[in-house]
């Protein structure tokens, strides 16, 4: 009689431990899908490190830079917001990189902040530097290079006439200094400077503006006593 009431006993104890391994068995499951999800999920990529819009120019890059620049950048007004007014001009196709480089300085925001530096009377205002110590840093991310005169497109230094000076260094092939510009003021202009200086635009509206910056006192060396600053230059269609 022991003996059969032992066995049903057991029998049970049995089918227990059975349906608790089965539990267990099922939870481990469970457990392993659940870090197999995870696992399945893509892991984030590095970020890769962000590359330069613009390369550094130099004069063995920057005609080949300014070529194709030229022809992805098509724009030729330009609108020039000065402290005593608006000046407009339009760039010239023909003298390709010396409008392409006024776009890409333009673009880059170059001039802004920049003053008209040089005023002489009756002749000519010049812009494009400052007495900010910041400009040259703005120069560095830009490059060092100059551009070679492009004098024989049939453009003259009139009234108005915007021309690129040479660069402050003496050189024998009158290279352009490609941060600066000049506007031509005096009535009836000034042809002689055709063979030396590239004429690369012109004004197109504003020339009241230009007539009162040329109107201002300035020292000895040409330098307005108060600065003439050039607020912004920007694209206009």
């Amino acid at each position: 009689m022991r003996f059969l009431l032992l066995f049903p006993m057991a029998f049970g104890i049995g089918l227990l431990f059975l349906s608790c391994e089965d539990k267990q068995t099922s939870k481990k499951t469970n457990t392993t899908v659940i870090k197999d999800s995870t696992v399945s999920k893509p892991k984030a990529e590095p970020k890769k490190k962000a590359t330069a819009d613009y390369p550094i120019l130099t004069d063995t890059n920057a005609m080949d830079f300014f070529l194709k620049y030229e022809k992805e950048n098509p724009e030729h007004k330009v609108r020039i917001t000065t402290d005593f007014g608006i000046i407009e001009i339009e760039l010239y196709d023909k003298t390709k990189f010396h409008r392409a480089n006024f776009v890409y300085l333009t673009k880059r925001n170059y001039f802004d902040g920049t003053q008209f530096y040089r005023v002489v009377k009756d002749f000519v205002i010049q812009g494009g530097s400052s007495d900010d110590y910041n400009l040259a840093k703005r120069r560095q991310k830009i490059g060092k290079y100059l551009l070679p005169p492009d004098t024989k497109r049939g453009y003259t230094h009139k009234r108005g006439a915007v021309s690129m000076p040479s660069s402050e260094m003496d050189n024998a092939y009158k290279l352009a200094s490609p941060f600066q510009f000049f506007i031509i003021q005096r009535h009836g202009g000034a042809d002689y400077l055709d063979d030396d200086y590239t004429v690369f635009g012109e004004v197109t509206s504003g020339m009241d503006v230009v007539d009162k910056i040329n109107a201002v006192k300035t020292d000895e060396g040409d330098w307005p006593l108060q600065n003439v600053y050039i607020r912004k230059v920007e694209l206009i269609e």
